[in-house]
Formats: structure tokens, C-alpha cells, sequence
């Protein structure tokens, strides 16, 4: 984790919060690449389950909304935990027999600590006012199913994905970015009839497991654990976790719930609004299960950066490589000039890069160009940041027209001509 975090700092993948003034504890900014890294692992989301099937649509729900909605999902009577302070050491800290900190028993009576995130709405801070930051996407979307339904003219089995950001007032945080106070979701709600509910628990549990493999991360790295009957939230029948093994262990990157019809009863009965799917075919009305599959992208981004660093030993030199699949990598292409000090080269190389950016600005391939060290040195930059191809020109460009193309995983060199060099690469990056 200490390699990560430094690399992470170093090439600006991911920075400490407001590091200026000292920080802001376990919250954090994704920098010039970690914002391509992690745009791409929503867009490859987005794209395998809103775009690529006929059954989901998406949704863009607001950050704050009624107060009844917390209330009606349970969050507002059972999402706290339950704190004690140490009476010698001050810290504070979720029930336990001792002190975490310093081992001593003096410990003062439980007490509740509400996990939401409380603001106000209007200019008067009074308790009329009081709303909550959302500690989790789906109420979003269970409030919004009677407008997708009407909207899209969905039939059961339907889906709604929503890609957002959520807040919790976590006590225990920390691993980096593996638990924070603020953080991102990717979550489905598929509604489904009742009876169906069982099928869909378990074809949902495979499907998201084999998206983490087909997007490059190891096998052996992935498990699913199925929660006991006393682990279950109040909502759900069956639950299960897919699980990566960081550094720091085996830990939760996504859970794939079959929440029954909890969520549409308990909104039903709160509005006063009837929240039941009507079946045109049999005339019968129904409050679909639902089965929800939710992930932590800030957890998932971590998960691919983890998988994918290695290091190598090429000619007595360690290599350091950041393994991401070519979907995810938040560089594809960089132009780099043999030599930094010929004017000419230097001109052709930014040209060349000039067009790729065109021609790839609008597929999500960002193009680079660096001319800031020797070439070996840049040639290693960006295997560290995971950079797919590295384009580069030299003498004898000037004359045939020809550039050197290098992948990064085999470090294999191909000349390839300037006219032909976009398809090149294009076809070499659907691979």
C-alpha cells in the first residue's frame, strides 16, 4: 500500500484533500490522471449496463432530498452506530470491551452516533429546515420508479443505474481511499416479479463478478462471500460481497442484495403514493423484489491500481508498470521526440500528437506529449502511469515518415508510418 499511495501522490493519481492547511481527514482529490482513471471505470460501467443491454435505463438523482425519504428506509432509526469515549485516553471510538488506543476498560456507556450527514435548507439553521446529505444512492432511485416506469413504458424485469456521490459520517475510516467520509457509488435497482427474485439474486452475483475479470483484474484476487443471516441488513433476504484482496486483506468492493419489496412498501406507506407495478397482461398489480448490485468506484479504483502495479527487472534495472487494461488506462497514446533539441523533431513529434488528439478526443483516449527528459527516462514515466503506447519520433522520421510505436506490457517496437498510424493504434487499442 506504502508503493501505491506514494505513486498515487507522485504522479498525480490521487492527493490528499486540502493538503495545503494540513488535510482533511480520510477525504481525498483525484488529480490530472486519477480523474481519467476513474471517469474511465464509470464510463466502462456505465457502458456494460445501461448501454450494452435493452433492460436498464440510467438516472442522475439529487444529493439532498426529503426528509421523509430517510426516515421511510430506515436510515433515520438504524443507520448509527453506537459509541463509547475512553476515559483516560480521550478517544473516542464503536463499542468494544477496551480501548483501541491505549487498552484500558474505563470506557464511558454507549451512546448513538448518527452516520448522516445533517445540513439545512433556506437561510434559518432551525429543526423545520434540517436535511441530510445522502448517505447512499438508491433512495434515488426507488422514490424515481414510478417516473422511469411511466417515462420509458419499462415491463418487469427492468433495471435503473445511477452513478453518484454519497456521504457518511464514518468514525472508523482510512486504508487510502477504501473508506471515506465521502466517496462515489455505481448502483443497479432491477425490479423484479417476486418469484423471480432468487434467479436474478444469483445470475446479478456472476455477472458482476466476471465485469472486475474482464476489465483485467486477476481471478485469484476476487471472491464472493455470502452474508450470514445475522449479518443482513434490516432490508434484505440474501446478500452477497465481492471481495478483493488488498494489501491490508479481504475486503468488500461491491454487494448484490435481494432487498425484497422493503424499499417500495415503505415509500408507498410514507407518500401515500401507490408505488405498485400494474401488469397490463393479467391486470394484477404487484410491488416488484428488487435486486441490487452497488460498488464503491472510489474502492473499485483502488482495486485496479492495486492489481495492476508490478515490478520488473529489464536489463538490471527494475521497471515499475502499471498494468491497466487498455479500457482503463488514463493515457493511451504518448508522442515523445528522441531528441529534445532539434527543433524539427520536436515540431514533427507535437504535430503528430496534435492529430491524434483530434481524432481521439472524442473516444475517451487521451493523447500526450512530453519532451521533459531523456528517453529513456520518459519511456519509464509512463510505463509507471500505465500509458498503453508510447509514439516516437526521431532522425530519421524526418526522412520516411516513419515513427516507432511501443507497447508498454511487451515493450515491443514496431515502425509504423505517419499516414497509417491512427488506424494503427485504434485497432490495437479495441484489442
Amino acid at each position: 500500500m506504502e508503493k501505491i499511495v506514494s505513486l498515487c501522490k507522485r504522479r498525480g493519481f490521487i492527493f490528499p484533500s486540502s493538503e495545503i492547511y494540513g488535510g482533511l481527514a480520510s477525504t481525498w482529490d483525484y488529480g490530472p490522471l486519477g480523474v481519467e482513471l476513474k471517469g474511465n471505470v464509470k464510463a466502462a460501467w456505465w457502458q456494460s449496463t445501461v448501454y450494452e443491454r435493452e433492460d436498464i435505463e440510467g438516472l442522475d438523482a439529487a444529493i439532498l432530498m426529503h426528509p421523509k425519504t430517510w426516515s421511510a428506509s430506515g436510515h433515520i432509526k438504524n443507520f448509527f452506530d453506537l459509541m463509547v469515549d475512553c476515559k483516560d485516553c480521550q478517544k473516542r471510538f464503536k463499542s468494544q470491551a477496551k480501548c483501541p488506543s491505549c487498552g484500558s476498560s474505563s470506557l464511558t456507556k454507549e451512546r448513538p452516533f448518527n452516520l448522516m450527514f445533517k445540513t439545512f435548507l433556506g437561510p434559518v439553521e432551525d429543526s423545520g429546515s434540517g436535511v441530510y446529505l445522502r448517505p447512499e444512492t438508491a433512495q434515488g432511485i426507488f422514490v424515481n420508479f414510478s417516473n422511469v416506469l411511466n417515462s420509458s413504458h419499462r415491463k418487469l424485469p427492468f433495471g435503473i443505474a445511477q452513478i453518484g456521490k454519497a456521504f457518511r459520517n464514518e468514525v472508523t475510516t482510512g486504508n487510502f481511499t477504501f473508506r471515506s467520509r465521502e466517496f462515489e457509488q455505481m448502483e443497479i435497482e432491477f425490479f423484479v416479479p417476486p418469484n423471480e427474485a432468487e434467479k436474478w439474486y444469483k445470475y446479478w452475483v456472476k455477472e458482476r463478478l466476471s465485469w472486475y475479470t474482464k476489465l483485467g483484474i486477476n481471478s485469484k484476487n476476487l471472491r464472493v462471500r455470502e452474508h450470514e443471516q445475522d449479518e443482513l441488513a434490516h432490508y434484505a433476504k440474501a446478500c452477497a460481497d465481492i471481495e478483493y484482496k488488498f494489501p491490508f486483506g479481504w475486503s468488500e468492493l461491491e454487494g448484490i442484495a435481494n432487498r425484497t419489496d422493503f424499499d417500495l412498501k415503505q415509500h408507498s406507506e410514507f407518500s401515500q403514493k401507490d408505488l405498485a407495478y400494474f401488469n397490463e397482461e393479467t391486470k394484477t398489480k404487484v410491488l416488484p423484489f428488487i435486486i441490487e448490485p452497488s460498488g464503491g468506484i472510489d474502492r473499485t479504483v483502488l482495486a485496479f491500481l492495486v492489481d495492476a502495479y508490478r515490478e520488473e527487472q529489464v536489463r538490471e534495472r527494475k521497471r515499475v508498470v502499471l498494468g491497466l487494461s487498455r479500457r482503463l488506462a488514463p493515457i493511451k497514446v504518448a508522442v515523445l521526440p528522441l531528441l529534445r533539441n532539434r527543433g524539427e523533431i520536436v515540431r514533427f513529434a507535437k504535430s503528430i500528437a496534435g492529430d491524434l488528439r483530434k481524432h481521439f478526443s472524442g473516444c475517451g483516449k487521451k493523447v500526450v506529449y512530453d519532451d521533459t527528459a531523456g528517453i529513456g527516462r520518459l519511456y519509464r514515466r509512463q510505463d509507471e502511469i500505465g500509458t498503453i503506447f508510447c509514439v516516437t519520433v526521431d532522425v530519421d522520421s524526418l526522412e520516411d515518415k516513419k515513427v516507432t510505436v511501443r507497447e508498454r506490457d511487451s515493450m515491443e517496437q514496431v515502425r509504423v508510418s505517419t499516414e497509417g498510424l491512427r488506424s494503427y493504434l485504434e485497432a490495437e487499442l479495441q484489442k
